[in-house]
């Protein structure tokens, strides 16, 4: 996010993992933040149903099935800064941490997905600074998606500034194994086996096996 580092006060956030909550309501520098990445969600989010409904009216596609969004809470972006071993200050948070502001988009098929890619790109101001095509190459863990970092313009009554914005494109069927997946994952005080590790990657080749037949079939 592009905010001039004179008019950005860097507040330490050491406490910010033991007082996420209390932070999070009463903290004005995070609150002020916080407010500029809710609005580039908005931002984006009417663009993309402004496709949806021109691809479902004009086209009669359903191009896009639902989108869901989220702010990263305070406790989540704070762990994260640690685990990457960022000094925790509002500078570093900014420059560093991409996915803050999430925007999901979940279509039918494989390759509506390039298409939103496509689209998205497209959108007068908004810049792309980083994407991963996961479908091509999906992870080790047999995860599938398309990842991009967008910079979405926000325009306030002063000036505009660009945001960071992580959109993720999935199918429904990714989205299904990726649900349960990251539920099974992070089950409190269970470790998955490295056979069943096995044998979520193999639901996930079967999940793309059946993403492909159907993109076959629809033509």
């Amino acid at each position: 996010m592009k905010i001039e580092k004179k008019n950005m006060e860097l507040i330490d956030l050491k406490n910010l993992l033991n007082y996420s909550e209390r932070i999070k309501e009463k903290d004005v520098t995070f609150q002020k933040l916080m407010f500029f990445y809710k609005m580039a969600i908005k931002e984006l989010e009417t663009k993309i149903e402004i496709f949806k409904e021109e691809f479902k009216i004009f086209y009669d596609y359903d191009l896009i099935d639902h989108v869901n969004t989220r702010i990263k809470s305070p406790k989540s972006i704070v762990q994260k800064m640690k685990k990457k071993e960022y000094k925790l200050t509002y500078g570093n948070m900014i420059e560093n941490i991409n996915d803050i502001a999430g925007v999901r988009i979940i279509c039918p098929l494989q390759k509506d997905i390039y298409s939103i890619k496509n689209l998205l790109q497209s959108i007068p101001g908004i810049e792309t600074l980083k994407e991963k095509d996961y479908i091509t190459k999906p992870k080790t863990s047999g995860y599938s998606a398309y990842h991009i970092i967008l910079a979405v313009p926000v325009m306030l009554s002063s000036q505009m500034i660009y945001v960071k914005v992580e959109v993720q494109i999935r199918t429904m069927a990714m989205d299904f194994w990726s649900s349960l997946e990251h539920k099974m994952k992070y089950k409190p005080k269970e470790e998955p086996s490295k056979k069943k590790a096995k044998e979520w990657i193999s639901c996930a080749k079967a999940i793309n096996r059946l993403d492909e037949k159907m993109m076959l079939l629809n033509e």
